[in-house]
């Protein structure tokens, strides 16, 4: 890896690149399901969720490059496969034809748990790394994604 041009130990990189690859590939599953939410959501909160879906979707896209952009800065080559992703993620599609809208929030929910908690691993190996630069860009989607936790929770009760 390059990384030393960027004062990183290249030893200590590997594992953020192998959590930044795997959140990548979460992400894009992520994504997906929340496209398949608002596009087929339905009922009294259609209004009000298909326009929550699709700022999450569009937050969950510049992640995406954000955090693809992150891997070739530290010198590797990010997952680009929908097999790859597919083999990789622990985030599962689902079919969201026909889903009631209060099982695609809860989806929804489990998601950015799964991602939050991928988020807090990820922070403590950049942290290891000296790594700042990852970390923030990882702190600060983290904070994105509890603040829509905690909304949506808000909203199933």
């Amino acid at each position: 890896m390059a990384t030393t041009k960027i004062s990183l130990e290249s030893k200590k990189m590997k594992p953020v690149v192998d959590q930044l690859n795997d959140l990548l590939a979460n992400y894009h599953i992520h994504y997906q399901k929340l496209r398949g939410c608002h596009w087929n959501v339905q009922g009294g909160h259609f209004f009000t969720l298909h326009a929550k879906f699709e700022e999450l979707y569009n937050n969950a896209l510049t992640a995406i490059d954000e955090f693809a952009e992150r891997v070739l800065t530290l010198g590797k080559s990010p997952y680009s496969n929908f097999s790859d992703y597919l083999k990789v993620a622990e985030i599962k599609e689902i079919n969201t034809i026909g889903m009631k809208d209060i099982d695609m929030v809860k989806a929804i929910l489990q998601d950015l748990e799964m991602l939050i908690a991928m988020q807090r691993d990820l922070l403590e190996v950049t942290s290891e790394a000296g790594d700042e630069g990852t970390n923030d860009l990882i702190n600060a989607q983290m904070q994105f994604n509890e603040k829509q936790h905690w909304m949506l929770l808000s909203f199933t009760k």
